[in-house]
């Protein structure tokens, strides 16, 4: 039941700044911009597609291994996968570099100004699928751009079926590069912002799409989701959380409940609730991992949405 998870690990840094851009940003000299914001509030959290996601399959009871790369500052990091009992085997460590991380600034008006550094990400070719064993499944997440090419034709040779999970990797690739990324997934999930820019960029209906894997995944934020499969469109409700705290990481954590239940034989109705209930829980805490359930919090959640078991 291993489950190979491609993507980034990374830190977030997110600082609130106790006011409006819009006060100190003068439009007549944009051209000439050269501003700082003073952000008294500042937290790092644990981040990245691939953490992300490896942290809630945990939490659900199944194997998730790591590939990532990272840099030298990765230590905090580890030492948490250690605690959480998260394998590290496949994670690379690339020397003289920064783990990938994010800064974003947000003001009172929840604009957001953010600066990201790939840093190791870069590197993500240096890591192979052939180096993973006893994989049932894998995914690719949102990664370095050669490493997500290299990861898909390594998966597609070995027989592995995984995920294509392109997120804000997505504008990397040309039409040509997503249609072959398509045909060598079993299985595709995006937002419907890119599922739009998808079918832009591939000439591709979303029926087209699905009709070349084995399901078509689209999420939509409140709205819930949409699975392409069997020729059928199938509609997932979405589950209305306790709170609305932070959307961060809630696509990933969709997608742990998705790979949780395709590597578990789910008929795609049950695997897209559990992921649109994943998405619930994680929403209602700040950052992508500080949310936490045991497996029976997690049945009984599913079981008063939904009125039958998960587990």
């Amino acid at each position: 039941m291993r489950t190979l998870i491609c993507g980034s690990i990374a830190y977030d840094n997110i600082m609130v700044f106790p006011d409006h851009f819009k006060n100190h940003i003068l439009p007549e000299k944009i051209h000439v911009l050269n501003v700082a914001f003073l952000v008294p509030e500042m937290r790092r959290e644990f981040g990245g597609c691939a953490g992300n996601i490896a942290y809630n399959l945990k939490m659900l009871g199944g194997e998730p291994i790591m590939m990532a790369t990272v840099g030298d500052d990765i230590q905090p990091y580890s030492e948490r996968f250690s605690q959480l009992d998260l394998d590290q085997s496949c994670i690379f460590h690339v020397k003289d570099t920064f783990t990938a991380q994010a800064f974003i600034t947000t003001d009172l008006d929840d604009n957001q100004i953010t600066a990201f550094h790939p840093g190791a990400m870069n590197f993500s070719h240096l890591n192979s699928v052939n180096d993973a064993a006893e994989i049932k499944l894998g995914i690719i997440a949102p990664d370095g751009r050669d490493g997500m090419i290299q990861h898909a034709n390594e998966f597609h040779k070995a027989g592995i079926p995984f995920i294509f999970d392109p997120g804000q990797g997505l504008p990397m690739y040309n039409g040509e590069e997503l249609t072959d990324f398509i045909n060598k997934a079993d299985y595709v999930a995006v937002n419907d912002y890119e599922g739009q820019l998808l079918q832009e960029r591939t000439g591709l209906t979303m029926e087209a799409i699905a009709d070349r894997i084995k399901a078509l995944i689209v999420t939509l934020g409140g709205e819930g989701s949409i699975i392409y499969a069997d020729n059928k469109q199938i509609k997932i409700p979405s589950v209305k959380p306790a709170e609305i705290v932070d959307p961060t990481g809630c696509g990933d954590a969709y997608r742990a409940g998705l790979l949780y239940g395709i590597v578990n034989d789910m008929d795609w109705q049950t695997a897209g609730q559990l992921g649109s209930l994943m998405g619930a829980l994680k929403i209602a805490q700040r950052g992508g991992q500080n949310h936490q359930f045991t497996r029976n919090e997690i049945d009984q959640y599913y079981f008063e949405h939904f009125a039958s078991r998960i587990f």
